[in-house]
């Protein structure tokens, strides 16, 4: 008996160039420690966006520790000067992040599901648990002409749900994938993300990445994880900007992204 062929097949990952997304939120804590408004939050991103970077993101948390209400206002009036770069947005939608996105309605928001005085982002969603309270809040979004990306692990059949609750894309979390790096667990991080990545794909999802890349890892994590069309990099590519400046760094990891292209 001759078999059929199957009718199950896999979304071919795009072979575009992965965008780098610069967050600045550490620029403003150095800055929050005196008041003399040094360094500049929209120096830091002016000098980014003119090294080549594709696009600017910040998390404004409640508490104002890093980034303020007035630095995404003026990230905003900025961002204006800079119509092919994207302007990104994260934060937790049951806090304070809605009403940014409805004042200034930024080419992306990332829902990030933070407590108020979480460190720093350690989890994705649990869709299983918030989907009900997240659609109307994406779907809101997504009328005001804002994308909508969930932050989510990299679970591989959480993607569908993702999809179902209407998210434009996910932001896979990639500490894991950072910590495992040149540890024997590498190789099984990569797997694991690679195939969220690819059930992500498969779902009609768009993928970005984010949280502890560096120059070191990164190119290695796009060459192996498909489709990959943003990465959000801030706290490396800051502390390495400290040493290189914005310019240089910014170029360094375009280079990486560089090595990364299929």
């Amino acid at each position: 008996m001759t078999s059929m062929p199957s009718t199950t097949c896999k979304t071919v990952a795009p072979r575009v160039r992965t965008a780098l997304s610069v967050n600045l939120n550490k620029v403003a804590l150095v800055r929050n420690t005196r008041h003399l408004g040094i360094p500049g939050v929209t120096r830091a991103a002016t000098l980014c966006l003119q090294a080549g970077a594709g696009g600017i993101t910040v998390h404004p948390r409640p508490d104002g520790r890093h980034i303020r209400a007035d630095d995404v206002r003026d990230l905003a009036t900025l961002m204006t000067a800079w119509p092919a770069a994207e302007f990104n947005i994260e934060g937790n939608p049951f806090q304070n992040l809605m009403g940014f996105v409805r004042e200034y309605r930024p080419h992306q928001c990332t829902f990030v599901p933070d407590s108020e005085g979480q460190f720093t982002s350690d989890h994705g969603w649990n869709l299983a648990h918030d989907a009900d309270r997240l659609r109307p809040l994406i779907a809101e979004a997504q009328s005001l002409g804002v994308r909508v990306s969930l932050f989510m692990d990299a679970d591989a059949p959480a993607m569908a749900a993702a999809m179902a609750v209407g998210a434009d894309r996910v932001e896979l979390y990639t500490e894991p994938y950072a910590a495992a790096w040149g540890s024997p667990q590498q190789d099984a991080q990569l797997a694991r993300f690679a195939a969220a990545a690819q059930a992500a794909l498969d779902a009609g999802l768009g993928v970005n990445a984010g949280h502890d890349l560096n120059r070191d890892n990164l190119g290695l994590f796009l060459r192996q994880v498909p489709g990959v069309q943003e990465v959000s990099i801030g706290h490396a590519l800051i502390a390495d900007a400290l040493e290189l400046g914005y310019s240089a760094t910014v170029q360094a990891y375009l280079r990486c992204i560089n090595e990364g292209l299929p």
